[in-house]
């Protein structure tokens, strides 16, 4: 992999894990019928329009199977595909393409399918300035994958873990009695190097959030003339993320506000797979 997302040595950790989970003792079917030294030749096809996410990781299923098998890829992860491209040609062994098929394909189908509906989301916006961006509503064991899949999809990307950043919610709030108390106390032991970004739920919230600092401030499930005061309260003080209700359809009059990010677990948690597959 040749992105500073995801480094070689881990994604083959990952897939050798998840072939260990497919395979279990042996392919009983690919053993018996298949010969151990047939070749053949596949190819990997698209059948619909998205964009493409996961062909190296694809490489490293059948690379770990046998160093035989030869790939030629001809696009790469971002490029835009169409129903009936072959994304690739993979030759070698018969046994090793048959047994690591269902395992390549659940990683390309699965991450060109959150890319795809990332960058539907990201035009949807259009001319604004906001990008949009994840959460940490993911599938255990599988974020860096998807994170991935939203990079290469046009968006940034929010905080990996909760020790990326520092992030007051409610409930935060709640427990410390103020915005104010939660962030004096945070910063009591805070480094210097993390960000402190505060959900606010009202416009009294959001001035609270403006008078201690914050490097960023939330705007969670504001209608959007509430959402345009805030911008102008906070006025270029703070880095401004929308959240909340946030679709396919609403999400350009929620970038007009003046917002900077729009987040939203959608584009992960919602995405379709992409119909990819490996044909003989």
């Amino acid at each position: 992999m040749h992105n500073v997302l995801l480094h070689d040595f881990i994604v083959e950790e990952h897939v050798k894990n998840a072939l260990k989970e497919d395979i279990g003792f042996g392919d009983i079917t690919t053993d018996y019928l298949v010969p151990k030294n047939e070749k053949i030749i596949a190819k990997l096809n698209t059948r619909q329009d998205g964009i493409l996410c996961g062909i190296d990781i694809v490489e490293i299923v059948f690379k770990i199977l046998s160093n035989e098998v030869k790939i030629t890829k001809y696009f790469k992860d971002g490029d835009r595909i169409k129903k009936g491209d072959t994304l690739a040609i993979i030759e070698g062994p018969a046994r090793a393409i048959l047994i690591g098929e269902r395992t390549a394909l659940n990683y390309i189908q699965r991450l060109s399918g959150i890319s795809t509906e990332t960058n539907k989301y990201q035009e949807a916006i259009g001319d604004n300035k906001a990008r949009i961006t994840d959460t940490r509503k993911t599938t255990p064991g599988f974020r860096m994958f998807e994170k991935y899949a939203v990079y290469i999809g046009g968006a940034r990307l929010h905080r990996f873990n909760l020790s990326d950043c520092v992030m007051i919610k409610d409930n935060h709030i709640q427990y410390a009695g103020s915005i104010t108390n939660a962030v004096n106390k945070i910063r009591e032991h805070l480094s210097h190097t993390h960000k402190i970004e505060i959900e606010c739920d009202t416009i009294e919230q959001v001035k609270e959030a403006v008078s201690v600092n914050a490097d960023i401030i939330m705007l969670d499930n504001m209608d959007c003339d509430s959402m345009k005061k805030s911008v102008e309260i906070i006025d270029n003080r703070a880095l401004i993320e929308a959240s909340g209700n946030v679709t396919i359809d609403t999400i350009n009059e929620i970038a007009k506000t003046g917002v900077d990010v729009i987040s939203s677990s959608a584009i992960v948690a919602k995405a379709k797979t992409l119909d990819i597959a490996i044909d003989m």
